[in-house]
């Protein structure tokens, strides 16, 4: 059975947000799924391509050998117009080439290795607290204490110089804002890649103990050539401070807004309770509002639809988190649901490299600041909340606290 709804029936993609209701997926998103597993999406191109809306389809498709993540292919459903240019390194990439630069880099991720880490990610996050209770009130959190821990860290595990922060974090928000143009996004991306170039050029004259020093030690062997390694930095850069930042500032902004779950959390010290709230969260939150998308390589028959080769697909991990079939009252954040089956970090070979990185930061954040803070509360009506509607990556661009 294949076939296209009318022009008039196709939705709108990305959707629009219910007034007042900031943490949940557009409601006519949410619509299609009721409807059934696949449907039709318009983008700001005109194009329709598959929007697929329940969690056993999208991890199936995500999982597909013949489902491709390479960017350049034709019916690829591209977030936003295009200027040329390369691409996020191998996340926009198909096996083998995908997995080979994937390798060169995972092994500073692994869940052992980012455990490592978690005594150095507690030092930045109570010397940040420290200096949150030393300082003035109200207080953006996303300014004194949201970007600063993850940019510290990935700064520390790449080598690049936190002082340099304002530097990239504006031009990484340049990249991921939608409504920029396509000569201004190129630019900026532009700037990063020759911000990384010249730190892989220095690495490779003085090499120290951080990533981009082992990446800088894959061009030196003619593993890799040196705009490779400057786009891999690009990518590990905005990767390893975006989505995190967003999802300690949402969190925070979703617990304050559900006191009885900020409660469960803040009164526990245990570690398992903690790391339980992360995943829920995870669920409940959806960071990368975008979609995960894909592009057909053959026909493939799944959920009363064949999917025709060339034709793009978007896999919306909330919605897929959302998924009633998977997790019962899935609008409600349940701190006390098993969650660790989302989808919040993708599926199959292209899952996020970093989540084991991400989830010690959040456990790390969400077990320490309502702790150390325990009267931390919205210094606004939540309705003067900027949220990041025209961004790639949702969040909100401010969130004034006091205790």
């Amino acid at each position: 059975m294949t076939g296209t709804p009318a022009e008039a029936a196709i939705p709108e993609f990305p959707g629009v947000r219910a007034a007042g209701c900031p943490f949940d997926p557009p409601p006519a998103l949410q619509a299609l799924q009721e409807d059934g597993p696949l449907a039709r999406v318009r983008l700001w191109d005109g194009s329709t391509p598959w929007f697929v809306t329940t969690y056993a389809e999208q991890r199936a498709l995500l999982a597909h050998p013949d489902v491709s993540a390479d960017v350049t292919r034709p019916g690829y459903p591209i977030p936003t117009p295009r200027t040329g240019g390369g691409s996020l390194s191998f996340i926009l990439m198909d096996d083998p080439e995908h997995a080979r630069l994937r390798r060169m880099v995972q092994g500073a991720f692994t869940v052992r290795r980012v455990e490592t880490m978690r005594p150095a990610i507690q030092r930045i996050v109570d010397g940040l607290i420290d200096d949150l209770l030393a300082g003035p009130k109200p207080v953006d959190l996303v300014e004194a204490f949201a970007l600063p821990v993850p940019s510290l860290v990935i700064c520390e595990l790449l080598g690049v110089p936190y002082a340099d922060h304002d530097f990239f974090q504006d031009n990484s928000k340049t990249i991921i804002k939608r409504n920029v143009t396509p000569e201004e996004r190129a630019a900026a991306g532009g700037r990063l890649f020759e911000y990384l170039d010249r730190l892989v050029g220095e690495k490779l004259a003085e090499p120290a103990d951080d990533l981009l020093s082992k990446v800088a030690a894959r061009v030196e062997a003619g593993e890799l050539t040196r705009p490779e390694a400057a786009q891999m930095g690009v990518l590990l850069l905005i990767a390893g401070h975006e989505t995190t930042a967003n999802m300690i500032a949402l969190g925070t902004l979703a617990l304050l807004r559900h006191p009885g779950q900020l409660d469960l959390l803040r009164e526990s010290d245990d570690p398992q309770v903690v790391a339980g709230a992360v995943e829920e969260l995870l669920r409940y939150l959806n960071i990368t509002h975008s979609g995960r998308r894909r592009v057909a390589l053959a026909d493939i028959e799944i959920g009363g639809q064949v999917i025709r080769a060339g034709e793009g697909l978007i896999m919306p991990n909330d919605i897929g988190n959302r998924d009633p079939g998977v997790f019962p009252d899935p609008d409600a954040l349940d701190l006390r649901r098993d969650a660790r089956r989302h989808v919040a970090f993708g599926f199959g070979v292209h899952q996020c490299l970093g989540q084991p990185l991400a989830r010690v930061e959040l456990q790390v954040v969400y077990g320490t600041l309502y702790r150390r803070i325990p009267t931390l509360a919205l210094a606004t009506e939540p309705d003067r909340i900027p949220f990041k509607h025209d961004g790639q990556v949702y969040g909100v661009y401010e969130l004034p606290v006091t205790w």
